[in-house]
Formats: structure tokens, sequence, C-alpha cells
């Protein structure tokens, strides 16, 4: 684990990770690490992306490309969520 440093939040925000991470049995710095170890970077999703396109055999174009983030834009349209 890396040196612990603050970060600036919300009163709001910061209730809600003590709350999470509470559930979780958990601190919030755990947590946070969790969300962070979880969550790709816009660089280690388009890797993955090209992975699995030479996975299938397909060629990962920029047509493949924007289909594929149209697919995610609807689903997290669907499900409420912030664009990633």
């Amino acid at each position: 684990m890396s040196k612990p440093t603050s970060i600036k939040t919300s009163e709001a925000v910061r209730d809600r990770l003590r709350i999470l991470a509470d559930e979780r049995g958990t601190t919030i710095a755990e947590l946070l690490e969790e969300l962070a170890a979880r969550e790709l970077t816009a660089a280690e999703r388009e890797e993955r992306a090209a992975q699995a396109a030479r996975e299938l055999g397909i060629e990962y174009t920029e047509q493949v490309q924007q289909a594929g983030q149209d697919a995610w834009a609807k689903i997290r349209a669907h499900q409420g969520g912030a664009a990633a």
C-alpha cells in the first residue's frame, strides 16, 4: 500500500463513502483503493477492446470502435449512469 494522502470532497460524499465502507466491513481508504483498482482507464478500456476484437477475429477499425462506444453510451443512458 502506498503512503496515505487526503482527498478534498464534500461532506455528503464523505458520509456516503463511510456508509458504503461500513456496509462492506472495510475502511474508506480500502473502499477507494478497491474502486480505483476496479475502474479501467481510457487506455486500458481501449486495449481490452482491441484485444477482444483480435480474439474474435475482427479487425478493430474506427467503425468497430465507434459502434462499441455507441453501445456503451446506450447502456449507460439506460442505467442512468454517467459517461465514462
